[in-house]
């Protein structure tokens, strides 16, 4: 995997869902190695990283289990540096709300931003 980096970080350019992991990387000032994937190809990293869904992103941490998806990720991210920009509100109903709003992203606004891709 390259640079000696503590985090890791499989994705595809194009991807929203990468990107957003991106963006909460960088806002943290996390330093990370991409590892780029792909995705009409899948390489073995990505299969057996993510063998349920098969796609990216997917987060490496050191030597612990690979984290897929990317809203997981980004929470996994905000409980491991919360005093760094944190991301998610700190009550259950903010946090409840959010989810909310990015399942809907996800599941509508993305969907078919993709179908355009």
């Amino acid at each position: 995997m390259g640079k000696n980096t503590e985090i890791k970080l499989l994705g595809t350019p194009p991807s929203p869902f990468v990107n957003r992991v991106q963006f909460v990387l960088n806002l943290k000032s996390i330093e990370y190695e991409y590892i780029e994937e792909n995705l009409a190809c899948k390489s073995e990293l990505l299969l057996t990283s993510n063998p349920v869904y098969k796609k990216v992103p997917v987060l490496f941490h050191g030597k612990k289990p690979p984290i897929p998806e990317s809203l997981i990720i980004i929470e996994y991210l905000d409980e491991i540096y919360p005093d760094i920009h944190p991301i998610l509100p700190s009550d259950p109903l903010g946090r409840a709300d959010n989810h909310f709003w990015a399942n809907y992203i996800d599941n509508k606004v993305c969907e078919r931003l993709l179908d355009f891709i």
